[in-house]
């Protein structure tokens, strides 16, 4: 591939796909879309812009070397988005290896195979080069009531097996910057939600159950707070993380919503209840389950750097944000039979049938 291309990593992911099609909106250079398409790798989430001529897909893990540096070499790409990653905290509590092959060791391999392509560009490719690594908020810890919100210099205390191995990533890339000066950004981002997120996750598991008629199941008591950012707008920083961001810096990006998450179910329910109303207010299935594991109880993004630094601001408010998702998922019943297959359903059982009901 000769014209000016990205790789983006983990692409038919939720995050991945909404900013692959973001970037084909908005941005000129071709996009190659790695991806080992796990359960929540779903390549209806691209079928709109499949057939675009900047857009190709290769079925790869990134935990294979050879593979990711002949692409490299083929494609020759200015830069390297990293999406790829195990993200769901429950199933790291079910299984935590699969989280450290893919976020520890797959960041590792995928950083060896960078630096060997990086190392021999010319002086101006190098320079320009850029290896962008997406993160999360979870490496920081968790916040009481009062803490402020966690900034780039908060020091990372991971609690779960999820947030551990996104932290040894994390520190991987630093290194990488540091040791080699490979020109890498991280990101951490708060709790993304929206368009094409995987139904594991909260907010697409209440709308998705409601409709169904389902208990909407709620941890605890409800009142873990996290701070929710529309992955369009999460999207749109990255773009300038990569445009604009300092090499070897951190950015965090949030929303600045915090909402407990009976809150948020909450706000999921009487959206339904004006759009897709039934003889019983959907929240009337709210049921408090047992909760996980070393559940944290608040995260909160300050995203002053990435507003000074890269001019981000969010475009919706949570409002507008959680009106867009739940009116995307009314529109969109053949994306969702896309991914409610048998193997969900039997995840499901698994993770909240000895959790009971109060």
């Amino acid at each position: 591939m000769t014209e000016p291309c990205i790789i983006v990593t983990g692409g038919a992911g939720f995050i991945g796909a909404n900013f692959i099609q973001q970037w084909i909106a908005a941005e000129s250079a071709a996009v190659i879309n790695l991806d080992k398409l796990t359960y929540a790798g779903n390549p209806e989430s691209l079928r709109d812009i499949a057939a675009h001529p900047r857009y190709s897909f290769v079925h790869a893990d990134i935990v294979d070397f050879d593979v990711v540096a002949a692409l490299l070499a083929k494609c020759r790409p200015y830069a390297v988005v990293n999406f790829a990653a195990e993200s769901h905290v429950d199933r790291s509590i079910h299984g935590p290896g699969d989280f450290v092959r893919t976020n520890m060791v797959g960041t590792f391999q995928l950083l060896e195979a960078v630096r060997g392509y990086w190392s021999v560009l010319s002086a101006d490719a190098k320079k320009n080069f850029r290896f962008l690594h997406v993160s999360t908020d979870e490496v920081y810890g968790s916040l009481q009531a009062g803490d402020p919100p966690f900034t780039e210099r908060t020091p990372y205390s991971p609690n779960s097996p999820y947030s551990a191995s996104k932290a040894g990533s994390d520190h991987l890339v630093r290194a990488y910057h540091h040791t080699y000066g490979l020109p890498a950004i991280t990101t951490n981002c708060s709790n993304n939600y929206g368009p094409y997120q995987f139904p594991e996750k909260l907010i697409p598991l209440i709308i998705l159950n409601a409709l169904a008629g389902k208990p909407l199941p709620v941890y605890g008591d409800g009142m873990n707070v996290r701070d929710w950012l529309y992955v369009g707008d999460h999207c749109t920083a990255i773009r300038l993380a990569l445009a604009r961001g300092r090499v070897g810096e951190t950015y965090n990006i949030g929303g600045d919503n915090e909402r407990t998450n009976i809150e948020v179910v909450r706000t999921v329910c009487k959206i339904l209840d004006a759009q897709r109303p039934q003889a019983q207010p959907y929240a009337s299935l709210i049921t408090f389950v047992t909760d996980r594991p070393g559940h944290d109880r608040r995260y909160a993004i300050d995203a002053t750097k990435s507003r000074a630094e890269l001019g981000w601001r969010a475009a919706e408010t949570f409002a507008s944000g959680i009106a867009k998702t739940v009116r995307w998922y009314l529109d969109n019943p053949d994306w969702v039979q896309s991914v409610v297959t048998g193997a969900y359903r039997t995840w499901l059982e698994k993770n909240y049938r000895d959790r009971g009901g109060r």
